[in-house]
Formats: structure tokens, sequence, C-alpha cells
């Protein structure tokens, strides 16, 4: 197991990573980024804008270089955006420098959390639903894949689902290193 202090927080919009990744640094006492916070305040503009500009491909660029320098901090939760996991060296980087919570959220309780919420480029669609239930059939292997913990957000509250993450990170961060 990794012994890296920071925890990385992968799963669908809606899913509850901000939420639930600044109760885990308030809980442990360390910084808490958002990957996606953290590109809008470099370019100064919204993630639905870059989208309109640059295109999906412009901002997955641009968030992989944001994740190529948040992975190099030490002592951080992160929330990172949904497709973030989708390009090879961010899976990489985000396996091999941190603990990664997968919060995983069925897509009835994304459409609910999400439905007004206007920074969701993704969702401007004519079938939010069916958009969601697509992202999920090639994302959701990818976040299994990648994950220490898996924490089902759909079912837990975001204190439980703190608790949970904490247990584990703790039982698991508290074996010494092997040679």
């Amino acid at each position: 197991m990794k012994q890296s202090k920071n925890i990385y927080l992968i799963g669908p919009m809606g899913a509850g990573k901000t939420t639930i990744g600044r109760l885990l640094s308030k809980s442990l006492g360390v910084g808490f980024v958002d990957s996606d916070k953290q590109i809008e305040q470099r370019t100064g503009v919204t993630i639905p804008m870059i989208f309109e500009y640059e295109g999906e491909a412009g901002f997955r660029r641009r968030e992989a270089e944001v994740l190529a320098e948040l992975t190099q901090m030490d002592g951080i939760v992160m929330a990172t955006g949904g497709g973030s996991i989708l390009l090879p060296e961010n899976q990489e980087r985000i396996r091999r420098h941190g603990f990664v919570v997968y919060l995983h959220c069925p897509v009835e309780k994304q459409l609910e959390r999400t439905h007004k919420d206007a920074n969701r480029p993704l969702l401007n669609t004519e079938n939010p639903r069916q958009k969601l239930l697509d992202l999920f059939q090639i994302r959701e292997p990818i976040y299994r894949s990648l994950a220490d913990f898996v924490v089902d957000t759909g079912q837990s509250s975001s204190r439980s689902a703190v608790r949970q993450i904490l247990r584990v990170y703790h039982r698991t961060h508290s074996r010494p290193s092997k040679p």
C-alpha cells in the first residue's frame, strides 16, 4: 500500500467529492484542493467557458497540467474532476501519489444533485440522464481499478462517508512500510 499522506477523491459529478473533501481535510488538519477550482483560478474563466472555446480536449489538457502539479504536493486532500481519470498519465499520477477513494454514486442521485447546476457542461444536452449513464459505462471500470477504497455516497451521508474513509485510511497508513 502506498504511504503517501495525500487522499484523492475520484468519482462522477454529483458524488460529493468537494463536500467530503472539505470535511476530510478538516478532520485530518491538512489542506484541501479542488482540481476544477484550480483550473478556473488559473485560467480566470469557468469550466463551461473552457469547454465552449477549447472543447473537452482543451479542458482535459489543462486538467492534466494542473494534476501534474497538484500530485507533487504532500499532505493534501484533493477532489478531482469526474473525467480526470480518462487520461492514462492522470491515472498513473493519482495511483502513485496518494490514497485513492472512489465515491460511487448512482445515476439517479447524480441527476438529483446536479439538475440545477449550470457549471456541468457535459450535462448541457437534451437527455442528461442518458449522458450520465454513458459516462458511467466508460468511467466506472477506471474508477474501480484506481480505487484503494470505495464509498457509496448515494446511500451514506457525507459525515458517514468521511468516517468510513478515515477508518480505512488510518488502518492502511498505520502499518510500517515494507522495505
